[in-house]
């Protein structure tokens, strides 16, 4: 018999991969990509490993779904992601025709609504799951590299 998991269990995962993020000294942002009940793409932000303003969580969760499913659509998947998607990010998830997105997190002045992107008509958005854990483990790695600097 198959497990049915929440919201909950999946943006857990989400900020398992923020955290993974923060161990390895880029923002603390994590995303998981699901379907069917299954997590078909996780990632967190590789920016500074990279060398690369693309490689935000959600865009290297994207890579990775697209992969496994064979195809540039994520119809019926879920985005778990802790932390309010740029523009850029929400231009991908547009045109990756993403179901749903569930956001921890808002990010008042870089997300995407302050910046007036636009998600797919389609998309559902849930705000709010789990806010509290994503923004006390952005809140920390900043302070860090202001007490760095």
């Amino acid at each position: 018999m198959l497990q049915a998991f929440d919201d909950s269990y999946f943006m857990k995962k989400a900020l398992e991969e923020a955290q993974r993020a923060y161990e390895r000294d880029e923002i603390p942002v994590g995303a998981v990509i699901v379907h069917q009940q299954n997590i078909i793409g996780r990632a967190h932000n590789l920016t500074e490993l990279l060398n690369d303003v693309t490689a935000h969580a959600e865009m290297q969760a994207i890579t990775a779904a697209a992969n496994y499913l064979g195809g540039k659509y994520l119809r019926d998947c879920t985005m778990y992601v802790t932390l309010e998607p740029c523009q850029m990010c929400a231009g991908a998830l547009y045109w990756s025709q993403l179901s749903k997105l569930v956001i921890a997190a808002p990010d008042k002045n870089r997300g995407f609504k302050a910046m007036g992107a636009k998600l797919h008509p389609k998309t559902k958005v849930i705000e709010g799951l789990m806010e509290e854990e994503a923004a006390r483990l952005l809140k920390s790695f900043f302070i860090e590299k202001r007490n760095l600097n």
